[in-house]
């Protein structure tokens, strides 16, 4: 038996899973009816689970009749604040709630590849976990799969992203950065309120935080090579109460973004070192705080290495697709960041049905036709490294 054969009797199945849970959408640290809908396939297939991350996370493991490897493979399952808009006879049940993001596919291709792998059990070398983590929209599942015990005695992780930018039936799976970081920080200012006509009298806040603003692109600018690309935007901004008063105090709300794991450990000294010292010049006060919220998301060139031969044996040897880094976020670095690993794009991109929309649009539709081609992956990908 191959993946191929195995997966071949299981395409109705996805599209029936993914239909469903689409269906059925629920925010993040909330998805206990999809939990609960996990945990039921996962009983009717037969596998060993467990809680795992947050309250509403699975960790599955199956055990390879051959000694091997351990890797960990990810599917997220929450959705998002979105109002469907596509019109499909599937769409989503709950108001204001839809998986505009692809989570509904993630968690079908992922319970379509624990199938496949307890159908192939008595080849598989090792132990494959499959997570099934909550809370991905808001960077707090990974985080508490992997302090909840996900990752003990695990090799390597891999995920996949269904992507509208890649065409379907093409995966993109490059080395290196893939995804930025994604931190919040929040500033405020302390100045010295006065009438609008004696500002002298005053410490105008509005001001700083003007310079402020500006000498944040500095650390952009002059203290990050241009060869490592970062963001400081600042994007909501706060000050003053009256047209003919100097705005006392300020509050500014915005984002970083980075590639680089060196640069994402020091955005915060840097920003916090030109924030104070620029209201020290104009005399008044300021305070950062710092959530950091993702680190960067960086492929393992050697996770990376075996994932191309896998998809080349599954999806065929022109499959792989070139597509640029996202500076948007994914948590899925949490795992990363403590074992190699490697995340795909996986191609569901085809006008013929639509799928043309950005991910977090209301519009969001993929080319089901490309799913089970996931599921497959995440199996061969598993088999593959754990036979290394």
């Amino acid at each position: 038996m191959n993946v191929q054969e195995v997966a071949a009797q299981y395409g109705e199945y996805l599209i029936e899973k993914r239909r469903y849970f689409h269906q059925h959408p629920e925010v993040s640290t909330k998805e206990y009816h999809t939990s609960k809908a996990i945990k039921e396939a996962l009983d009717e297939i037969g596998v060993s689970w467990r809680p795992c991350g947050l309250e509403t996370g699975v960790l599955v493991t199956i055990q390879g009749a051959k000694p091997g490897k351990t890797i960990l493979l990810r599917g997220d399952m929450d959705a998002l604040t979105v109002q469907e808009t596509t019109g499909a006879p599937y769409a989503s049940k709950n108001e204001g709630i839809m998986h505009a993001c692809g989570h509904d596919c993630h968690i079908a291709m992922l319970l379509t590849a624990t199938r496949i792998l307890h159908d192939m059990k008595e080849e598989l070398c090792g132990t494959v976990k499959l997570a099934f983590q909550p809370a991905e929209e808001v960077a707090l599942g990974a985080k508490s799969m992997v302090e909840q015990g996900a990752l003990d005695g695990v090799d390597a992780c891999f995920a996949i992203h269904v992507w509208t930018d890649v065409k379907s039936g093409m995966v993109s799976l490059e080395a290196g950065p893939r995804m930025a970081s994604a931190d919040e920080f929040h500033i405020t200012v302390k100045g010295k309120g006065c009438h609008g006509a004696q500002p002298e009298r005053g410490v105008d806040a509005a001001v700083v935080t003007a310079a402020i603003i500006n000498n944040l692109q500095s650390v952009i600018s002059r203290e990050i090579s241009p060869m490592d690309p970062a963001v400081v935007t600042v994007g909501t901004i706060q000050a003053g109460t009256r047209w003919n008063v100097v705005a006392e105090n300020s509050y500014m709300t915005g984002t970083t973004r980075c590639f680089s794991n060196e640069v994402w450990e020091t955005f915060e000294e840097r920003m916090e070192r030109v924030i104070k010292g620029t209201a020290e010049a104009y005399r008044a006060e300021a305070e950062l705080e710092y959530l950091r919220i993702v680190p960067p998301t960086v492929n393992d060139e050697a996770v990376v290495s075996i994932a191309q031969k896998s998809a080349v044996a599954v999806l065929g040897e022109n499959c792989l697709a070139s597509n640029p880094a996202t500076t948007g976020g994914e948590d899925f670095s949490y795992f990363m960041q403590r074992v190699p690993g490697a995340i795909a794009l996986l191609g569901t991109g085809n006008e013929a049905c639509g799928a043309v929309w950005p991910n977090h649009s209301g519009n969001f539709c993929v080319d089901e036709a490309q799913l089970l081609k996931g599921a497959m992956l995440y199996a061969q990908v598993a088999m593959d490294f754990n036979a290394q």
